[in-house]
């Protein structure tokens, strides 16, 4: 699919480091032109941008939304539109993540990640469309996970929303059935991301070990329950997975949970 997505933009939100730089890496590759999200120092977010821009010979820009502002979400497609010329491909990856039993769970971390997982992608989505119809074209990635399908102990808020994630993408899908508009999920397993490696951090101190110590027990623990493969997924193949999504060869993809999880779910 060399160069299949020559011509088209993409607005990936939480793209600044993880899953969501491996799309831009990977859509950029593919010819597309990006607009980037997310928070970090000014300076190593320039970096990035004009690297990107360099390697891939793309245009790359980036706009500083935050996913629990609705108006300034609005306002990041308005401005995507206006600096890409369109908005092709909307990928809602931005997301926040919390471990603590239910009776526990502080209510403003609830509220928050509510805001950041469900509701951002909602309003995103809610802007992008008209355009897209307009056009007769567009691809809405949502990244979901395995707790889209499965649940686990003390990600309570998280799983809530990625299986809310799942319905939202299932009712776009479905109002834009008979368009040139597709609207899926994608459900990575266990990707070692700044997310995962706070939980690995966790795992070290609990057992008492270093970090490197602590990964091969770690590893063969989750094993059982979330990698039978045995190793990690890789940020390229939960990318790869985009790019067909994207891709004219996805088309028909509409409302999909598309599983890249090591054969986690399969069990």
């Amino acid at each position: 699919m060399a160069g299949s997505l020559q011509g088209k933009t993409a607005v990936i939100t939480g793209s600044i480091s993880g899953i969501g730089l491996g799309f831009a890496r990977a859509l950029a590759a593919q010819g597309c032109a990006i607009m980037l999200n997310g928070f970090d120092d000014a300076t190593a977010i320039e970096e990035l941008r004009a690297g990107l821009a360099a390697e891939f010979s793309v245009p790359v820009f980036y706009n500083d939304a935050d996913m629990r502002d609705p108006a300034a979400i609005v306002a990041m497609i308005a401005d995507a539109a206006d600096r890409l010329g369109k908005v092709d491909i909307l990928i809602n990856n931005a997301g926040i993540q919390h471990r603590e039993p239910v009776e526990t769970f502080p209510t403003q971390k609830w509220d928050e990640m509510l805001a950041v997982n469900l509701s951002a992608p909602f309003h995103a989505i809610r802007a992008v469309l008209p355009q897209m119809r307009a056009r007769n074209w567009g691809r809405i990635i949502n990244t979901a996970s395995t707790n889209a399908l499965v649940g686990t102990p003390e990600l309570v808020c998280y799983t809530a929303t990625k299986h809310g994630i799942l319905g939202l993408t299932k009712v776009v899908a479905l109002e834009t059935i008979e368009t040139g508009i597709t609207c899926n999920a994608i459900c990575p397993g266990t990707v070692r991301t700044n997310m995962s490696e706070h939980r690995i951090d966790a795992f070290a101190k609990k057992m008492g070990v270093s970090k490197e110590a602590a990964l091969d027990e770690y590893t063969a623990r989750k094993q059982p329950y979330h990698q039978p493969m045995g190793r990690f997924i890789t940020i390229e193949e939960i990318a790869a997975a985009a790019v067909y999504l994207c891709s004219d060869a996805g088309a028909a993809v509409r409302g999909a949970a598309f599983t890249v999880d090591g054969g986690w779910t399969a069990r």
